[in-house]
């Protein structure tokens, strides 16, 4: 194999999939260039999934992420509802199926980019019950909007990004919502309990109830969902449940490649997984990210973010093309969350063990009569050793675009506390 692929192959019709195709040619690849994707739509923008597009009735046209006519254009042959099912590293071929069944067939490639992304995580023991979702794909989003008709009681289980964003959007179609969290507030996970309560009293403020602190036992129903059994014996009847408890990552289809698959595809500092001209971007890939190498070194680590699966799909089409001049990727962090009239955003690599302090702008000290109101805007940041590891901002997005350039330098606590001086 040459220095620079002749075929190229990307297996993913993702956003990191999208990109990639892109930045091969702009890279200077003129060879052939695949795009295969299991979804029978062409890539399309997947954050307004769970927002704007559940409140409205957005046609599905007007997510894709690029205009008609842009894969003819870049003479990208496209294969839609095609489903990878196996990888040869050796012959040097993906093997796909038609998504509606039938005989399988082989692609070959010389470079692969690797961009099957994730799958929701089912609630366990569900089954095919009508009225209990998960969000991942456009046609998911058509689904549980069909339901969010005003006065359906929904129930989201999981209280994390996905889900309050689904809790604000069937809130604005006047649902009754509950969001059911097992950890004792919403995106503990990501913000850690104080800032993860302050966040979550959104909810409370626009109606919504919470219930935290306690698992679910599963759902009640026959042929339709009629309520959500709780651990503790207690049930919140549902017309509609939408589960948003994580993703798993689309890795099946790579059992006996040879690749490293342990929580995806792990990569090296480049993105590459292994065999020279193979590569991973996206929810799929878990990779060191240079930014993060004063708390992790080299360690992989799998990032959803919509910023990192442009930032990767851009970084391996250079790479791929350009081998020998590849370069690592690093970059700091970014996600954002819109929920009711409010944006949340975050920057870094904040920890749940992190201390955590308010820099600018203000919180209040009862978080279930504060910080949503209008005028409680704020940003906190998080200090891990002395240095500033993360900010979190709501309703504060000045202060955050000045903080996240901070960021890029892995600045001391003081430095935080020097320009929040200049902010207040």
């Amino acid at each position: 194999m040459s220095n620079s692929p002749k075929r190229i192959v990307i297996v993913g019709a993702s956003l990191a999939g999208a990109r990639a195709a892109h930045s091969v040619r702009a890279a200077g690849h003129d060879g052939p260039l695949t795009l295969i994707g299991a979804e029978p739509h062409l890539p399309y923008d997947r954050p307004p999934l769970s927002k704007e597009f559940l409140t409205g009735d957005q046609d599905p046209g007007t997510l894709a992420l690029d205009p008609d006519g842009a894969y003819d254009d870049l003479d990208v042959e496209v294969m839609l509802s095609t489903h990878a099912v196996g990888l040869d590293t050796d012959a040097r071929v993906v093997m796909v199926a038609p998504a509606a069944g039938g005989n399988a067939e082989t692609v070959p490639f010389d470079g692969l980019v690797i961009a099957t992304g994730a799958a929701a995580r089912p609630l366990p023991g569900v089954g095919n019950m009508a009225g209990v979702h998960t969000l991942r794909t456009l046609d998911d989003s058509m689904a549980i909007r069909e339901g969010l008709i005003a006065g359906a009681r929904v129930a989201v289980v999981g209280g994390g990004f996905i889900g309050s964003e689904v809790a604000a959007s069937a809130a604005a179609r006047g649902c009754e919502v509950t969001v059911i969290e097992a950890a004792p507030a919403p995106l503990v996970r990501g913000l850690g309990a104080e800032m993860g309560t302050r966040v979550g009293a959104l909810h409370g403020h626009n109606g919504v109830e919470l219930r935290l602190g306690v698992g679910v036992d599963g759902v009640l129903g026959t042929d339709q969902v009629e309520a959500v059994a709780m651990a503790d014996g207690s049930r919140i009847p549902a017309d509609l449940v939408v589960v948003g408890i994580g993703v798993v990552p689309n890795t099946a289809w790579l059992e006996g490649s040879g690749l490293q698959v342990d929580n995806g595809v792990v990569c090296d500092a480049t993105l590459c997984c292994g065999p020279p001209g193979v590569y991973a971007v996206g929810d799929v890939a878990r990779a060191p990210n240079g930014w993060l190498s004063p708390w992790h070194g080299d360690r992989p680590i799998r990032v959803e973010h919509w910023t990192a699966a442009v930032e990767h799909g851009m970084a391996v089409g250079r790479n791929l093309v350009a081998p020998a001049e590849a370069q690592p990727y690093s970059s700091v962090p970014f996600v954002w969350s819109d929920q009711y009239d409010a944006r949340i955003q975050i920057a870094g690599h904040p920890d749940a063990d992190d201390d955590v302090e308010v820099l600018v702008g203000s919180a209040a000290d009862d978080p279930d009569t504060g910080s949503p109101d209008s005028g409680r805007s704020f940003l906190a940041g998080y200090r891990r050793n002395g240095r500033l590891s993360g900010v979190m901002a709501l309703d504060a997005i000045r202060p955050f675009v000045r903080f996240r350039r901070l960021l890029a330098a892995h600045p001391s606590w003081d430095d935080a506390l020097e320009l929040a001086a200049t902010l207040n």
